[in-house]
């Protein structure tokens, strides 16, 4: 008997080694999730269209400016936008905001949004409440 079960463990236990497949283990983090926009008014903009609309913004937001519509462009990527400035400039929370409206075309279907961006004590703008709108 002792010898049965002597066989029996060798014959059950066999050789084992392990082998890492890297091709079979990925190191990559993989989550669901989608990266954000750069620009807060569309996900159709990248972040160079973003940067010359931002200047835009400023410029037409600006409580010392006339209060005209300010253009902006790409060329390298198509998009191109509009925004003009709503109402007077306002102080909120030691900013000042100012509501506008944009209009965002190119390459991408063309849209418009309202919204209201304020201005930091640094100089840059954030923008906030931004909703698509519907002209009239």
């Amino acid at each position: 008997m002792g010898v049965f079960a002597l066989l029996a463990t060798q014959g059950l236990g066999g050789c084992s080694t392990v082998i890492p497949l890297p091709s079979m283990i990925s190191t990559d983090d993989i989550t669901g999730s989608i990266g954000k926009s750069p620009s807060p008014l569309s996900s159709s903009l990248d972040a160079e269209d973003w940067r010359r609309a931002r200047a835009a913004m400023a410029v037409a937001l600006d409580p010392q400016g006339n209060g005209a519509a300010v253009n902006w462009d790409n060329p390298q990527s198509g998009a191109r936008g509009v925004f003009r400035p709503v109402g007077e400039a306002h102080p909120s929370d030691d900013k000042i905001c100012r509501a506008f409206l944009s209009e965002i075309g190119g390459a991408a279907p063309a849209q418009s949004v309202q919204g209201v961006a304020c201005r930091e004590k640094s100089g840059d703008w954030t923008v906030g409440d931004v909703k698509p709108w519907k002209k009239a």
